[in-house]
């Protein structure tokens, strides 16, 4: 059940979502200007690199989940740690579609062996495989304890993502945001791009929420039917004689 309080923040939520997803929309379609270089396929960046940044975001919380869980065996930990994982994976695979469709036309390739490209897919398969040991056996408790576990060790590889493009100078350009040496970016093209990380931020937030009830509701004991109290009086045991003619 939703209280008043859940109800109340996740219409707040949305409609803040609603309005700068629109924002975001607006200054990435109309006002950002067209890439000298790249052209149109360039503005599928203001989609994917809001997903890459969700997808960080989601996985250092579950880090960050994941060890609270370790020290605390709170199970609130561990659902907040799935449903961030869940949603990772999602905005990982959306990310590597997405590159892979700016790709084409920009790099002629739909995939190449690049180690951006590389090390992305095995941060994907790394958090599937969160998902999948979390199934492994009947007992709830310990497949948090194997999850917690991999998703501990599992964000080592994030970092390994993010830098991969200054470690290994190859086909990916480097970083323009978060990055030892940031190139310039024209200010609307910036405005739009900040503007879809926040419109995702407020998003993913919105459905981490919405999943840990679900998630919640799956935890909670199953209800018994009610039985009768056992100190209630029996019935009377009526005889009724019958009379031989």
């Amino acid at each position: 059940m939703t209280s008043p309080s859940h109800g109340t923040v996740d219409r707040l939520l949305c409609a803040a979502t609603a309005v700068v997803a629109s924002l975001a929309v607006a200054l990435a379609l109309v006002v950002a200007p067209t890439d000298a270089v790249q052209g149109e396929p360039q503005r599928l960046m203001y989609v994917h690199v809001p997903a890459a940044w969700l997808a960080y975001l989601a996985f250092a919380a579950v880090l960050v989940a994941s060890v609270a869980h370790l020290l605390t065996r709170d199970l609130r930990w561990d659902r907040r740690a799935q449903a961030s994982a869940e949603l990772g994976v999602g905005m990982t695979a959306l990310a590597i579609a997405l590159g892979g469709i700016w790709g084409r036309p920009v790099w002629g390739v739909w995939w190449v062996w690049d180690p951006r490209l590389v090390t992305t897919a095995v941060l994907l398969l790394v958090y599937v495989g969160y998902l999948g040991v979390r199934g492994l056996g009947d007992d709830r408790a310990a497949g948090a304890r194997r999850a917690a576990a991999v998703g501990i060790l599992g964000f080592i590889n994030v970092p390994v993502v993010h830098f991969s493009v200054v470690w290994w100078r190859t086909l990916h350009q480097p970083a323009t945001v978060l990055s030892p040496d940031p190139a310039p970016m024209d200010p609307w093209m910036a405005a739009a791009l900040a503007t879809a990380v926040v419109a995702f931020t407020l998003a993913g937030a919105l459905m981490v929420r919405r999943r840990l009830r679900v998630l919640a509701s799956a935890d909670a004991p199953t209800a018994e039917a009610p039985r009768p109290p056992t100190d209630a009086p029996a019935e009377a045991l009526v005889v009724v004689p019958r009379i031989r003619r």
